[in-house]
């Protein structure tokens, strides 16, 4: 084939590649188009790869420090060609002609880059299986919104890469962030299957969820169209509070309770629309009766014995409420923990919404020494003396009078716990919030910290 005048720079990044470079390099140099160079950008590879690469005349740029736009983009600046290549390191030509086929689009001037078809191997799991076949088809594509642009096997415009260059503080998806900027900035991409590779692990990192996480993250922050959306029940949803109380509630002053002050927080929620006070005392219904809440009926003097759980105080308020209207989302808070933050509650019911957790709950976080005491015998569950970031493990403790949030559904179900199916956290930094007040340390000092908290609220 005759030799084209642009000459074409492939970027290869590499770290420990040993068992695909050579492989990798050889279809390369078997390519029809034969004006390139390639320049390896390692990342301090301990296994043959250099050794293995070096068989072919090749370019090593190092970088110790690896982010994947950072990568390409320091290969590129030690480029010569006018067309810049990125081919992953496990990506295998599948033909002598890939090299013409990838580039051969960006005669275009309205074409920002072109990628190519990716297939598995027959060693590649099924999930990379799956992906592959169903992402890199045999149809062309000229994508003029789509902005998927994928650098595992792709090329690209150095001219126009000196005005837009790769992201060099993401570390996942530099390609999807530059294609969203060559879209929005009126190009085209195009995806030309005639210029396949072999990719054995897919773009799926093998469905690594902490990876697949921080990808979405990205995406969703890159555009809005990306931004997915919860259904409209989610968006206005009945929420309401339940406030168990057994007993009479602590009096700060003449004119001032726990229970008082436990209201006024959850009042300053935009999304609870009725608060509920599940209490046996008579004088708690006139305190909730004259702060607005509902107090529908006493608590049943079963549902206060000390055997009693939770779960069934809440579930048999809520089955009471929901005769009248379908509840959605139960908040929970009791007033032994009046020194919380008040926009707590809005917070972990978003959370609730946004990740679609069934339960939600307060933490904090023990930097201590945690032990379980069981027929007199202490266990340790956790080794407090070893530094926080030698640490393999992390210990939290929760309660749920601080803020418990959950799905209606999940409450109501008999056969599940609290803590079952989708559980998300809410972490609590500040001490004070996750204090707890009771008759032992109900002094003058926490009763003037609680009215200040209280005043701060109103």
């Amino acid at each position: 084939m005759k030799r084209l005048l642009e000459r074409v720079s492939i970027i290869i990044r590499t770290k420990n590649e040993e068992r695909w470079i050579e492989q990798c390099l050889k279809k390369i140099f078997d390519q029809n188009y034969d004006n390139f160079e390639v320049i390896l950008v390692d990342n301090n590879s301990k296994d043959k790869t250099l050794e293995r690469a070096k068989k072919f005349p090749i370019k090593v740029v190092k970088i110790n420090k690896f982010l994947p736009g950072k990568a390409i983009n320091l290969g590129i600046r030690k480029s010569t060609g006018k067309i810049i290549v990125c081919l992953s390191a496990h990506c295998i030509p599948i033909n002598n002609n890939w090299l013409n086929k990838i580039v051969h689009a960006l005669k275009d001037p309205k074409v920002a880059g072109v990628y190519g078809r990716q297939k598995p191997l027959s060693y590649s799991s099924d999930f990379d299986k799956r992906d592959l076949l169903n992402l890199f088809g045999p149809e062309k594509r000229i994508q003029k919104k789509d902005t998927f642009f994928h650098n595992a096997n792709s090329a690209f415009k150095k001219k126009l890469w000196d005005k837009i260059p790769f992201d060099e503080k993401t570390k996942h998806i530099e390609d999807r962030i530059w294609g969203n900027e060559v879209i929005n900035k009126g190009y085209k991409i195009i995806y030309e299957p005639d210029a396949p590779v072999y990719h054995w692990h897919g773009i799926n990192q093998d469905m690594d969820p902490i990876r697949c996480k921080r990808i979405v993250n990205i995406l969703e922050a890159l555009n809005q169209d990306f931004k997915s959306n919860v259904l409209e029940n989610d968006i206005n949803p009945n929420c309401v509070a339940i406030i168990p109380l057994k007993g009479e509630t602590l009096q700060i002053d003449n004119k001032l309770s726990l229970l008082d002050v436990t209201v006024s927080q959850l009042k300053k929620s935009k999304m609870i629309k009725n608060i509920y006070l599940a209490t046996d005392n008579k004088k708690n219904k006139k305190i909730g009766l004259d702060a607005n809440i509902k107090v529908p009926f006493l608590r049943p003097k079963n549902l206060s014995d000390t055997f009693i759980d939770i779960k069934s105080v809440l579930t048999f308020f809520l089955d009471r409420i929901e005769k009248k209207k379908p509840v959605d989302i139960v908040v929970v808070a009791t007033e032994n923990f009046p020194l919380r933050n008040s926009n707590i509650f809005d917070k972990m019911i978003n959370r609730l919404i946004k990740n679609n957790l069934d339960t939600i709950i307060a933490c904090k976080e023990e930097k201590g020494s945690i032990f379980l005491k069981k027929d007199n015998i202490m266990n340790k569950i956790n080794d407090g003396e070893i530094p926080l970031n030698l640490r393999t493990q992390d210990a939290f403790t929760s309660r749920i009078g601080i803020a418990f949030v959950t799905r209606a559904s999940t409450l109501s179900n008999k056969d599940g716990n609290l803590f079952s199916n989708r559980l998300g956290y809410h972490y609590i930094e500040n001490n004070l919030e996750i204090m707890e007040v009771n008759k032992k340390n109900f002094t003058k000092n926490i009763k003037n910290l609680i009215k200040l908290n209280y005043k701060s609220i109103n």
